[in-house]
């Protein structure tokens, strides 16, 4: 709790806390506490200096540098460069063990939605790296009153606690980081109130992205640099399904309705799952439907097309990809919303964990030149339960151990690889192999 109190105050050590007037003077609350509790080594949490009171003086004592470690985690290059390549348990102070990174998240109502994603997020390596040293961010310069700013700084926090190796205890609050959520957000995403994965992923990069001065053009950031690709949209506009066959044709001739293509960026690629049957098999039970995850992937082959309908007009779409990034998500879309409620489609996507070929999605010109096509999966964040009332966990690799962990709120268990294919996956971050690079995944 020390690190939630006001960044000025005076606050004791090994003992209570107290919300109190800032300063060390005669007046001050920390003074009189000193006297009144005999309690007399506090901590200012703006210098992160230690002081003796009501002596006042500064203690310079390196057996505290743990507790201002904690505080504000930090890591040299050589630190981050390694961070992947060890499979080492750290000890908490409290006596638990645990790996950094791999760390429980406090639910604090129901914020389960926001864990997930953040958990998913900080095991993305180039994105972790870069919110580890705050050198990378500090300086960059935002108009005056801009609050966005502190949601970059909120969530390098987090990821430096996440990836402490000298934690207090296994596992972390994301309190700070989910009120600078709850404020840049305008409220539409809550700590008390469950929300959806999928926007708020979708919020979240864009906020991040903007808040450290891309633009949706030209300037980039550590979030498009890592997560965006780019695809061919070609757009047909139908005609009105009601009227005669003739005028159809005639119609169509028009340019209006000939076919268009536009190219677009996305941080994520939104896959469809065919509806799921509502029939029972002949012992009364409802069947759970399969698919592959190819099959899902075809609408990003430039041939498949898909009719999307608007109020007053239809049209005929289909995609191919252009430039794949080095970290692709993908959202599965479970939920539909109609006028009255939010349904959920419970159909098991089918994937396997590694060697993921997307070449056949890219046009043939772009594969000439894109040389690494394969990818291999790094985290699952899945949905369990009703649409409105369900919970969020996370699968995540450790690749220093190349192994798989679940982790549910402050819950952290590792899982076998064949088991998180059974799961109701909602969004997924995978990672393109470079240079022919072999993954270390086990099991695999």
């Amino acid at each position: 709790l020390l690190h939630l109190l006001p960044t000025t105050l005076l606050t004791p050590i090994g003992s209570c806390l107290c919300l109190s007037p800032p300063g060390r003077g005669l007046k001050s609350h920390a003074y009189i506490h000193s006297v009144q509790f005999s309690h007399h080594v506090f901590l200012n949490l703006h210098t992160l200096k230690f002081y003796c009171l009501p002596d006042n003086y500064e203690i310079i004592d390196s057996s505290l540098e743990d507790i201002t470690y904690v505080l504000k985690p930090t890591f040299t290059k050589q630190h981050i460069a390694n961070l992947d390549k060890q499979a080492k348990l750290s000890r908490a102070y409290d006596g638990t063990t645990y790996l950094p990174g791999i760390v429980g998240l406090n639910n604090i109502k129901a914020n389960d939605y926001a864990n997930a994603v953040l958990q998913a997020l900080s095991n993305v390596p180039p994105l972790r790296n870069y919110f580890l040293e705050e050198e990378n961010y500090k300086n960059i310069k935002r108009p005056p009153g801009d609050i966005m700013f502190l949601l970059v700084q909120r969530f390098g926090e987090l990821m430096r606690k996440l990836w402490n190796p000298r934690n207090f205890k296994a596992h972390v609050s994301p309190h700070e980081m989910l009120q600078a959520v709850v404020l840049c957000s305008k409220k539409n995403f809550q700590i008390t109130k469950q929300g959806d994965g999928v926007d708020f992923l979708s919020w979240f990069l864009n906020a991040l992205h903007s808040a450290l001065g891309g633009t949706k053009k030209k300037k980039k950031t550590i979030v498009t640099d890592v997560f965006q690709g780019s695809m061919r949209i070609f757009t047909k506009k139908l005609p009105h399904p009601d009227l005669p066959a003739e005028e159809k044709e005639q119609l169509l001739q028009n340019e209006e309705y000939q076919e268009k293509m536009v190219e677009s960026t996305f941080m994520y690629l939104t896959l469809d799952l065919p509806t799921a049957p509502l029939y029972k098999d002949e012992k009364e039970q409802l069947i759970i439907p399969q698919v592959p995850l190819f099959n899902i992937l075809a609408k990003f082959n430039g041939i498949t097309e898909k009719e999307y309908k608007t109020y007053k007009e239809n049209f005929l779409k289909r995609f191919q990809l252009t430039k794949l990034p080095p970290y692709l998500i993908f959202c599965i879309k479970r939920f539909t919303k109609n006028n009255f409620f939010v349904e959920k489609n419970p159909t098991i996507v089918n994937f396997p964990i590694t060697n993921v070929d997307l070449r056949e999605y890219l046009s043939e010109e772009v594969q000439a030149v894109h040389k690494n096509t394969t990818y291999d999966l790094i985290a699952n964040i899945v949905h369990d339960g009703k649409p409105a009332e369900g919970a969020y966990r996370i699968h995540v690799l450790h690749h220093g151990t190349g192994k798989w962990y679940e982790l549910q709120d402050l819950q952290v268990t590792d899982i076998l690889p064949q088991m998180i294919t059974l799961s109701e996956a909602y969004i997924q971050i995978w990672k393109r192999r470079d240079n022919k690079e072999e993954t270390n995944q086990q099991g695999a």
